[in-house]
């Protein structure tokens, strides 16, 4: 689409508001934007009826998830070679230990490939044997498998796991689709330019923000034609994937643009490079402060969904972002 709408929150409005995706934000207005247009600020009275449903109907529960409040995401990496906590949590007896430490998230995700810039692809026998076992194992709380592949996919949903979470958007192994449809699941679709190996290499858009958004808008209708409704999808701008600094900022800035898309959004920006570029964290394990400060930005334009490492640590603050806001 060259049109897409930003609802701006607004936390002075009455109950006759509408709320952002029938969540924790009210909203009286949204950011019109034309691509190379300047952007325009229109009150909800003035929208077409389809537009206004999209911003504020209530996304439906997936993998036993409401969407009233924010929603934390554990990252559970069985991987060797993950950018921050690589071979930390191999095997099953680590994997439940992980999983026992992030006992306050919503949902575990659970990862057998790294997928970081630069990363190579693993085979799908050992992506597996990384991944169904640890899932089998876990108990408790919903899980997402963490793959490109759809033999990962169907082995991790037999094992137990409830969603699948792609960092290409089925664009890697677009059988994934027809895999995620059959066993009626839900499907996080990320946007990523180009593959892990060579993403950052000198990533380049048009205007990222409409670029992004176009793109996942094409890959939810590639889902619903493999059968799998809009009903169970959820989108991921991709932060860092195929993107610079000023392409990350530039999405965070107006996140909330996504829920044009009529999907829950998840957020995946947890210890990443930008981060510690612009908080001088050059060590992954010290960029909690500013995971936590992008989160909350996120949080107050509506997002659902937080994919994050310190799992303990951003309850504790979406607590108080909470309790301070009345959010």
């Amino acid at each position: 689409m060259s049109t897409w709408h930003r609802p701006l929150p607004a936390p002075a409005a009455g109950p006759e508001a509408p709320r952002i995706a029938g969540g924790w934000l009210r909203f009286t207005h949204v950011e019109r934007l034309v691509r190379g247009g300047a952007p325009e600020i229109v009150p909800v009275d003035r929208l077409q009826k389809d537009v206004l449903q999209r911003l504020s109907a209530p996304r439906p529960t997936m993998a036993g998830l409401t969407w009233s409040q924010p929603r934390i995401m554990g990252i559970l990496n069985v991987t060797p070679d993950s950018f921050s906590d690589g071979g930390r949590h191999q095997g099953v007896a680590a994997a439940q230990a992980q999983a026992a430490r992030m006992a306050c998230a919503d949902i575990w995700d659970v990862g057998g490939e790294s997928t970081r810039p630069g990363a190579t692809e693993v085979e799908i026998p050992a992506e597996v044997s990384r991944t169904a076992p640890v899932i089998a194992a876990l108990s408790g709380k919903p899980i997402s498998i963490d793959t490109r592949k759809a033999p990962v996919a169907e082995a991790a949903l037999l094992a137990g796991a409830t969603m699948v979470n792609d960092v290409s958007a089925g664009t890697f192994d677009p059988d994934i689709l027809r895999v995620t449809a059959a066993h009626g699941a839900p499907i996080c679709l990320m946007h990523a330019q180009g593959v892990p190996e060579t993403m950052q290499d000198n990533p380049a858009y048009g205007d990222v923000l409409f670029d992004v958004l176009d793109a996942l808008a094409a890959r939810i209708e590639a889902a619903r034609a493999a059968g799998i409704p809009r009903e169970r999808i959820i989108v991921d701008p991709g932060i860092g994937f195929g993107k610079t600094q000023a392409h990350n900022l530039a999405l965070l800035r107006r996140i909330g643009a996504f829920h044009d898309l009529g999907c829950p959004i998840l957020l995946g920006a947890s210890r990443k490079r930008f981060i510690g570029d612009i908080g001088s964290a050059p060590q992954a394990d010290d960029r909690l402060p500013g995971t936590l400060a992008v989160t909350i930005a996120a949080v107050a334009q509506g997002v659902q969904l937080h994919r994050v490492h310190d799992v303990e640590e951003i309850a504790q603050g979406l607590a108080l972002w909470r309790a301070v806001t009345g959010g």
